[in-house]
C-alpha cells in the first residue's frame, strides 16, 4: 500500500493508524500547491479531489476520505475500534463530528485569504466543538483506555489547535499527551519531518 500525505495535514491519522495496526506500506508526500508527488507524477491522477489522505492498494485500488481510510484500517486491527456492541457505530460517529465539525471548521486558517472577523467566527466554532468532544472523553483516550483511530484523528486537530495558539478543555490537552506517548505517534511525526 501507499499513503499519499503531506506533512501535518490530516493524512497524519491515518499514517499514525496504520503504523498502530503494523500494516506494511510505503509514503508518498504531496504538494498540495502544485499536486505533484515528491516522484514527479501528478496526484490528480491518483485522487481527483486534489488532496490528502489517499490509500492505494496494491491492485491498483484508491481509498479516500479519512473516515473511510480510517474505519478501513480499524476493521482489518480491531484493536482500533472502538469497545461494545455498537462500536463501530460510535466510532463512525467519532470520525464524522471530527470530520465534519472540529477538522472543517479549521478551513479558514489554512486560506491566506481569509479575514480576521471569519477566523474569529472559526475560532469560536472550534473551542464549541472541542468543548462538546471534551465531555466524549471517557477515559485516556476518547472510549477509554486503549486508543482508536478517532484518536489519531482528534489529536491531529489538537496539533493544530496548539499551532493556532488554541487553548483546548483539559481532557483534550491530557489525550494529546497520551497520543505524543505513543511510539507509533513519534514515528510517524519524525518521518513527515515534525518531530
Amino acid at each position: 500500500m501507499i499513503l499519499y500525505y503531506s506533512p501535518g495535514a490530516c493524512s497524519l491519522s491515518d499514517h499514525i493508524a496504520l503504523i498502530e495496526a503494523g500494516m506494511k506500506f510505503d509514503l508518498a508526500k504531496v504538494d498540495l500547491k502544485t499536486h505533484k508527488v515528491d516522484d514527479g507524477r501528478s496526484y490528480l491522477d491518483i485522487n481527483p479531489k486534489g488532496y490528502v489522505p489517499a490509500l492505494q492498494f496494491d491492485d491498483g485500488e484508491v481509498l479516500t476520505e479519512n473516515i473511510a481510510i480510517l474505519s478501513y484500517i480499524a476493521d482489518k486491527y480491531p484493536a482500533l475500534m472502538a469497545p461494545g456492541q455498537f462500536g463501530r457505530y460510535r466510532l463512525l460517529e467519532m470520525l464524522s463530528f471530527i470530520s465534519s465539525e472540529i477538522h472543517k471548521s479549521f478551513g479558514p486558517f489554512f486560506n491566506p485569504a481569509t479575514t480576521e472577523k471569519n477566523k474569529a467566527k472559526s475560532l469560536d466554532a472550534i473551542r464549541k466543538r472541542f468543548d462538546y468532544a471534551a465531555t466524549r472523553i471517557k477515559g485516556p483516550y476518547i472510549f477509554g483506555e486503549h486508543a482508536t483511530v478517532a484518536d489519531a484523528y482528534l489529536f491531529v486537530t489538537l496539533l493544530w489547535a496548539e499551532k493556532i495558539g488554541i487553548d483546548v478543555p483539559k481532557p483534550l490537552k491530557t489525550l494529546a499527551e497520551h497520543m505524543r506517548a505513543r511510539p507509533t505517534v513519534d514515528i510517524a511525526l519524525r518521518q513527515e519531518g515534525l518531530a
